[in-house]
């Protein structure tokens, strides 16, 4: 999805009573009726919680015929209401209406609670409605089975939804830099969402907007389901009078505060006698946490090797048949702590590919500091293979049990590009670098000052579970051919 192109109403449009108000710029799209949001978002919850009802029966049913029951039908009748129950109650049915990104990968965790009280609940009822009931092995296998169910109908049931449901239409509300990022980040994500207006406003502006009416003249005429709002001002109550304001209209509000862009996502709601803190994780990982890192690593990285052993033999062979050169390239990295190691990569280019790269710098794509060409002409045949699937990285492996690198981590950059890291930014050099990384899910072409700040985030939200899901989410995204 390209950025679309906006065009600006003249201010006699905008609000009631011909008040002065700030030129809203307004993108090119079809309106439809308000109602169409209620309407997506009870498609979205019914065919969630059928598929949650589906993935029950079936895991049940599968669970039970296997204790002899006579009447399995009793136990899935009893069973299947209680997991909507227990998922309605922890709000899975309605937190995807505050989201824009819909993932069912961040739900895991909560999916892994849920179908064991699910089990529970299944395992202790059984008794009575049947007459064995489950045994250890079989209330094992309905936890596992229920959850991969669950997560699997999940997946396919936002997939469908987001085929079948129109678009999300937003209003940005902010200055005009920070909406025109929204709009391009938006229309390049996966999230089935438009910007189709921005509201630039200025630092004093966000005050006059705190009126229900003004805004609710904005959604009625142009159909809004979202109001973002973005505000840069320190001025905390008119930034909460608006957020009231935009709440009252109806619509689904998101909010994007600047503190976020320093803290991340790892805090914690503190309610000090009504008072309302955030508290903040310390940056860095403890001993523990580089213990438990390093040690999924090892043993993931080694299984990895022992797995794709044939495949690398393979790729070796063909990459000495197709060029001459060496089979592994190797390059000066900037590892953990500004130390320098050699990263190994399948060769994908011609021998004296970096003698070539001064005639090329005026087909670069990505600049502030970095190299990036899609149509590099010094790949070779073979390589333009191993880099469409990503199979030059393979060879990582070894610098990953070697402790040089991490599955998962910040990008290890060359000498030249770490140089130009300064301050606090640098901070990003406190874990080990990863075969793969937040820049690497969202695409190779981010520009360095985004990735670093990428980075930060990362290692100052660090979780095992975040490791594992952006594993997850680069095998789809090299499924997707992401780096072509």
């Amino acid at each position: 999805m390209t950025s679309p192109t906006v065009r600006t109403l003249s201010d006699h449009n905008l609000a009631p009573g011909g008040a002065a108000v700030p030129r809203l710029r307004v993108v090119e799209g079809e309106a439809r009726s308000r109602s169409s949001l209620l309407r997506r978002e009870a498609v979205h919850r019914r065919m969630l919680a059928g598929a949650d009802v589906i993935a029950a029966t079936f895991a049940l049913l599968f669970v039970v015929v296997g204790t002899g029951s006579e009447n399995p039908g009793l136990v899935v009748l009893a069973g299947t209401p209680l997991v909507v129950v227990l998922f309605k109650v922890a709000g899975l049915y309605d937190r995807d209406h505050m989201r824009l990104a819909h993932s069912t990968l961040d739900e895991v965790p909560a999916l892994v609670q849920l179908t064991g009280l699910f089990t529970l609940g299944a395992t202790i009822g059984a008794p009575a409605l049947t007459s064995g009931g489950l045994s250890a092995a079989q209330t094992g296998a309905l936890w596992v089975l229920s959850f991969l169910m669950t997560a699997a109908g999940r997946a396919l049931a936002r997939s469908v939804a987001r085929r079948v449901s129109p678009v999300e239409r937003c209003l940005v509300i902010g200055d005009t830099a920070t909406a025109d990022r929204i709009a391009e980040k938006i229309a390049s994500s996966h999230a089935r969402a438009c910007v189709i207006a921005t509201l630039p406003l200025a630092e004093d502006d966000f005050g006059g907007w705190s009126h229900p009416e003004s805004l609710r003249h904005l959604v009625r005429t142009h159909a809004v389901d979202r109001v973002i709002i973005a505000p840069r001002t320190t001025d905390g109550h008119g930034v909460a009078e608006l957020i009231r304001a935009a709440k009252a209209t109806t619509v689904r509000v998101s909010v994007l505060p600047r503190m976020f862009e320093v803290v991340g996502s790892a805090v914690e709601f503190d309610d000090v006698d009504g008072l309302k803190m955030l508290g903040i994780r310390p940056f860095g990982l403890s001993r523990s946490s580089m213990a438990l890192k390093r040690a999924f690593d090892l043993v993931a990285a080694g299984f990895g090797v022992v797995a794709v052993a044939p495949i690398l033999a393979a790729i070796a062979i063909a990459i000495r048949l197709d060029s001459k050169g060496p089979i592994l390239f190797r390059q000066v990295r900037v590892g953990r702590d500004g130390r320098e190691f050699e990263i190994f990569k399948f060769r994908s280019m011609v021998v004296d590919a970096e003698a070539l790269k001064d005639e090329l710098r005026e087909l670069n794509e990505v600049g502030d500091g970095m190299f990036k060409i899609a149509r590099d002409p010094r790949v070779t045949r073979v390589g333009a293979f191993l880099r469409r699937t990503s199979l030059d990285e393979m060879p990582q492996l070894f610098n990953v049990l070697r402790g040089e690198m991490s599955l998962v981590g910040p990008r290890p950059l060359v000498t030249d590009e770490d140089a130009q890291v300064l301050g606090l930014d640098r901070s990003r050099l406190h874990l080990t670098p990863g075969m793969t990384g937040p820049w690497q899910v969202l695409g190779a072409r981010v520009p360095m000052h985004e990735m670093v700040g990428i980075d930060y985030l990362y290692v100052a939200n660090w979780s095992l579970w975040a490791d594992l899901k952006l594993l997850l989410r680069t095998i789809g995204h090299v499924a997707r051919r992401g780096n072509v």
